[in-house]
């Protein structure tokens, strides 16, 4: 084997271990404050953003890029106000089921999964198995979704309703 043959083979394994382990590269003070900037306002340009993390364009896109194939960003979506599109009560669930199987969890989730109503779904430790949040138009919305759906997934054995009477801090941006 040549230096060059020893050279792309160690070049190929880097790669391939990279793509197989998901590797992910550090993150530098350019990358956490591309991340902070996209965080507070997923609307800005390419150059907007170039501009301030000062960087030229071409590499502010290239690391942006990077950030998006490594996964630490997962997408850029609109934040709705849930009131004028009729979904003003946020209501959240605690669930305990009657097993605590695999089985009995995979069903749950798989059922809780198919429910567009449902924002945030949690396996969590405490009083509850699951802690649910979901958004309806007011009490009698509810009522109708926990009569008719959620007592109804599979495994259910009890549920315990909050309310939210004030939503005081809501979707912040990641302290990082």
């Amino acid at each position: 084997m040549t230096a060059l043959d020893k050279r792309d083979y160690k070049d190929n394994l880097v790669i391939n271990e990279r793509f197989f382990h998901m590797e992910k590269s550090e993150l530098d003070r350019i990358d956490r404050n591309i991340l902070r900037h996209l965080q507070k306002n997923g609307r800005l340009s390419n150059a907007e953003l170039a501009e301030k993390v000062n960087v030229s364009p071409a590499t502010c896109h290239r690391r942006t890029q990077r950030l998006f194939e490594e996964g630490y960003i997962l997408g850029v979506h609109a934040q709705i106000n849930p009131k004028p599109v009729g979904l003003g009560a946020l209501v959240m669930v605690g669930v305990v089921l009657d097993h605590s199987t695999p089985e009995s969890f995979k069903a749950f989730e798989d059922a809780i999964a198919s429910m567009p109503v449902v924002l945030d779904c949690n396996l969590v430790a405490g009083d509850f198995d699951y802690l649910i949040t979901v958004r309806v138009r007011d009490m009698s919305d509810f009522n109708t979704l926990h009569g008719e759906q959620l007592i109804a997934l599979p495994g259910v054995r009890q549920t315990r309703t909050f309310f939210v009477m004030k939503e005081v801090k809501n979707n912040e941006p990641l302290p990082f």
